[in-house]
């Protein structure tokens, strides 16, 4: 295993690093004055570690702030299906590690959800608090059935095919609600899948393998430090419910949705999911935020209607 300092600019560095013969490579925006531990940002599979610097205006003076392109994302090397969820989780701690960051507040969105709740079961040690946004415990079905169909386009090179059917994976139905930014967000998501290199289809299929094969879900402990999961209201790929679902595995969660977004709620309302994240590293109230549905607490409210029966 080898890390290098490739690029220091300002409060900004990048760290290259090796895990298991696979290189991959963090972003750090350091905080001389943190409120609060460094937040781990762990984004979704089509995201990278430069994908949250709109939302750094907002983070960055709360704390550190932590990007990665972990093994088979982003620009790091291909990981094969065959390494699953474990691998990367392991590879977070690995390089929490080498950075020597002794414990971070952890942010996971959709697939960085997967990771993440995965790293806090195996690596409970470094977690202060957790934060999961657009998540769920188990795949959804329009997510497995539209797997097959977006794979094979993909590998027929059949870009613009790929891109309809992922767009329509990830925004919801025009017709479900207001969502923010809804045409603007389309076409971004759009014109980014359009212009992915060769090196990023491949990593795209591959990861979907992955995701089929292995699962996104096991039911091992989790640690019991303060947690909040949160969906777009109009979510339609891991809807509120799956969100409640996942809350009401955690020791010490809370449930709400954010007004006006569906899944991309962290594009379509950058500043109020900063806000909340942010809020949540610092333990600044939640409840009674104009952007966001009530507060729930799907444990509390299970083992209460379980122990009413």
């Amino acid at each position: 295993m080898r890390t290098a300092v490739t690029a220091v600019q300002d409060s900004v560095e990048e760290r290259d690093l090796t895990f298991e013969g696979f290189a991959y490579t963090c972003r750090i925006v350091h905080q001389g004055a943190p409120q609060t531990a460094p937040l781990l940002l762990l984004g979704g599979s089509s995201q990278d570690r430069y994908s949250w610097q709109s939302h750094e205006r907002w983070l960055a003076p709360l704390c550190t702030l932590i990007t990665v392109d972990l093994p088979g994302y982003g620009s790091s090397d291909f990981l094969p299906a065959r390494y699953g969820i474990d691998f990367l989780a392991d590879a977070v701690q690995h390089m929490l590690t080498e950075i020597g960051v002794p414990e971070v507040n952890l942010f996971g969105g959709c697939f960085g959800e997967v990771v993440g709740l995965r790293f806090a079961q195996r690596h409970p040690e470094p977690v202060r608090r957790i934060v999961f946004g657009g998540a769920a415990i188990r795949l959804p079905d329009i997510y497995t059935d539209a797997v097959p169909r977006v794979s094979r386009a993909l590998e027929q090179g059949d870009i613009e095919g790929a891109a309809e059917g992922l767009v329509r994976l990830f925004m919801s139905n025009p017709g479900a609600g207001k969502v923010r930014k809804h045409a603007a967000v389309a076409r971004l998501l759009h014109r980014q899948f359009m212009n992915q290199t060769p090196d990023e289809l491949r990593k795209a299929v591959e990861h979907n393998t992955r995701l089929v094969t292995h699962g996104c879900y096991e039911p091992l402990p989790v640690p019991d430090v303060p947690s909040l999961v949160f969906t777009g209201e109009y979510d339609t790929l891991c809807t509120p419910e799956m969100g409640r679902e996942l809350a009401a595995t955690m020791p010490s969660a809370r449930f709400t949705t954010v007004k006006e977004a569906d899944h991309l709620v962290t594009v379509e309302r950058s500043q109020e999911s900063a806000d909340l994240i942010g809020r949540f590293c610092t333990d600044r109230p939640i409840d009674g935020l104009p952007y966001c549905g009530t507060v729930e607490s799907p444990r509390a409210d299970t083992v209460h209607a379980a122990a009413c029966r």
